[in-house]
C-alpha cells in the first residue's frame, strides 16, 4: 500500500509539473523564444532572397511583441501567483536569445558593421561571461538577483535592436533611425559593461572562496 500511494504521489506530482509548465507566465517566455526564428527568418528572407524591406517591419512588430512578453509573464507570475523555478530559469534565456539572435542577424546583413560590432560583440560575451557566474554561484546556493541598472541595460538593449531592426526600411521613414539605434547600442554597450564588472564584484568573494 506504501509502494502504491508513493507512485500515486509521484504520478500527481509529475501531472502538476506539466501542468504548470503550460500555465500563462510559461507561455509568454515560450513565445518569446520562439519569435527569435521567425525574426531571423525575416531578415534572412531580405538578405539571401532579396525580398521587400516591408518584412522589417514585420519582424520589428514580432520584436516589439516579443518584448512585451518580459514584462507580461512577471506580471501574470506575481499576479496570479504562479513563480515557478521553470520560469525563472527559462527567462533570461529568452531575453539572451532575443537580443543576441537579432544581433547576429542584423551583423549579418551588414546593418551593424564596422566597429559598431564591437558593440554586439561587447554585449553578447558579457551576457556568456555572466550566465557563467551566475550558474557557478548557483552550485554554491548562491543568489544573484537582477540589479534595477542590469534592468535598465536590457530596456535599452531591446530598444536600440528594435531601431536597427527597422534600419533602413526605418530611415526611409525617418532619417537617422539606423544611427539611432547604433548610437543606443554603443551606450547599451557601456552599461553593459559597468553591470558586469558590478555582478563580477559582488561574486569574485565567491569564486576566491
Amino acid at each position: 500500500m506504501d509502494k502504491l500511494a508513493e507512485e500515486a504521489a509521484k504520478r500527481i506530482e509529475a501531472v502538476r509539473g506539466v501542468t504548470r509548465a503550460f500555465r500563462l507566465p510559461n507561455l509568454l517566455t515560450y513565445a518569446r523564444i520562439a519569435a527569435v526564428p521567425a525574426i531571423a527568418a525575416c531578415l534572412f528572407a531580405i538578405s539571401i532572397y532579396g525580398v521587400g524591406l516591408w518584412l522589417r517591419w514585420v519582424a520589428l512588430v514580432l520584436f516589439i511583441a516579443a518584448a512585451l512578453t518580459d514584462l507580461l509573464d512577471g506580471w501574470a507570475a506575481r499576479a496570479y501567483g504562479e513563480l515557478s523555478s521553470l520560469g525563472r530559469m527559462l527567462d533570461p534565456i529568452a531575453d539572451k536569445l532575443l537580443v543576441g539572435g537579432s544581433l547576429f542577424m542584423l551583423a549579418a546583413d551588414d546593418t551593424i558593421r564596422g566597429w559598431s560590432l564591437w558593440a554586439a560583440f561587447i554585449i553578447l560575451c558579457r551576457e556568456i561571461l555572466v550566465s557563467g557566474l551566475r550558474e557557478y554561484l548557483a552550485e554554491l546556493n548562491v543568489s544573484m538577483p537582477v540589479s534595477r541598472m542590469a534592468k535598465w541595460k536590457t530596456v535599452l538593449q531591446l530598444v536600440a535592436v528594435g531601431f536597427l531592426l527597422a534600419g533602413p526600411a526605418g530611415d526611409q521613414l525617418v532619417p537617422g533611425t539606423t544611427w539611432t539605434g547604433v548610437a543606443l547600442l554603443w551606450v547599451a554597450a557601456l552599461l553593459t559593461l559597468y553591470t558586469g564588472f558590478d555582478y563580477f564584484r559582488a561574486g569574485v568573494r565567491h569564486l576566491t572562496d
